[in-house]
């Protein structure tokens, strides 16, 4: 039985958390590496320096699914565009007693996975989505609040600083995730409800508008807003973080004209990639999946985020290009959290988020890792 089963190990993102494990994981651990080619998990293997097992399972055939569920504990998936490549794991996971993890960001993969939430509770098994940038400093930032004020009132994550690359899976999630919306009207009802994951609450608007808060400063659309905002919701449908809570995301710029450039571009970007002839024009220029930042730039890459309630403020931060380095690291510690920590994580089972299924087990974890995790106690 392996501890941990990275899938997809062989990909851009899944060597880089294969890498962590490797230099991170207690010696006693046992991580497998998984994928299509034996040949690529037997490169990576030497590279690494570490005899693990190497398991070849294709995302499409489910009896290599349940065959490779049936010998981990955990399995973390990099293998995306989940909504196309996901939900076979998710169930093999599930049959076999499987705990799971991914780095999804897409709204209708995760919709579509909660109707597996009850199976999940019956055989105790823990789906966890979105363990990487999307979205542990959002979720985990929030809990922090809650767990150190109680109720919780308007709650504001505010990107301060980010430096990181494009993302090729990323930008694949996002195109297959509207040519969907735009194709089905189900599809996109679901997309554009921002209660979809859980929770209730007023209505509400993901994308912000450009403006000057007199706390915040100048004050914009934060591109992974629409998605990290239902996975919030989703944890408070779970915890409870008062009746008063409402939740929203935003980036800070350092005057107007960055920001509204910044929300042109950024609406230009999904106005093209929904437009066929502009879509071809972009894929030329855009990375792939698969493609990365180099060696240097996810090394020199960084994030800093706000997220401010009851007059509070928590901090969330790391180093490294956030979708990369700094993911390697959160999946890493994730599945590091469900492998050796069980008897500490939260009683939740089911389809879950980072905050509900991992909680304070995997804030510590983080921490002793080099993230920066806390409350601010002087903010005003």
């Amino acid at each position: 039985m392996n501890d941990i089963v990275v899938f997809g190990a062989t990909g851009f993102v899944g060597r880089l958390v294969a890498e962590y494990l490797a230099l991170h994981a207690p010696p006693h651990v046992t991580v497998a590496l998984a994928g299509r080619s034996e040949r690529k998990l037997e490169l990576l293997r030497a590279q690494l320096g570490r005899n693990w097992p190497l398991i070849v399972a294709d995302s499409a055939d489910d009896a290599q699914l349940h065959a490779m569920a049936a010998q981990a504990r955990v399995v973390a998936s990099t293998v995306g565009p989940y909504r196309t490549d996901g939900l076979k794991l998710v169930d093999a996971c599930i049959a076999e007693g499987t705990h799971y993890i991914d780095l999804t960001g897409e709204i209708l993969f995760t919709h579509a996975s909660l109707t597996r939430h009850e199976q999940a509770k019956r055989n105790a098994v823990r789906i966890v989505h979105s363990c990487g940038f999307d979205s542990i400093p959002s979720d985990l930032g929030v809990f922090l609040l809650h767990e150190a004020l109680g109720d919780l009132d308007d709650t504001t994550l505010v990107v301060a600083a980010l430096k990181g690359g494009p993302s090729g899976g990323t930008l694949a999630s996002m195109k297959g995730q509207i040519d969907e919306a735009t194709a089905d009207r189900a599809a996109r009802k679901i997309v554009f409800d921002p209660y979809s994951l859980g929770g209730t609450g007023p209505p509400t608007r993901d994308v912000a508008k450009v403006t000057r808060h007199k706390q915040l400063g100048w004050i914009g659309p934060f591109v992974m807003a629409t998605y990290n905002t239902r996975i919030v919701r989703r944890s408070h449908s779970i915890l409870g973080y008062g009746p008063a809570f409402t939740y929203r995301e935003v980036s800070r710029y350092k005057d107007p004209l960055t920001a509204l450039g910044f929300t042109a571009g950024l609406g230009a970007l999904a106005t093209g990639l929904a437009f066929g002839p502009t879509r071809k024009l972009l894929d030329k220029v855009l990375p792939d999946p698969g493609e990365g930042p180099t060696e240097h730039a996810r090394r020199t890459g960084f994030f800093k985020m706000e997220i401010h309630a009851n007059g509070r403020k928590a901090t969330v931060a790391a180093k490294g290009d956030p979708g990369y380095a700094a993911t390697a690291l959160m999946m890493g510690e994730s599945a590091l959290t469900l492998a050796l920590d069980h008897e500490r994580l939260p009683p939740h089972t089911g389809v879950l988020t980072p905050a509900t299924a991992l909680g304070t087990p995997l804030v510590e974890r983080l921490r002793n890792a080099g993230m920066t995790l806390e409350i601010d106690v002087n903010n005003p």
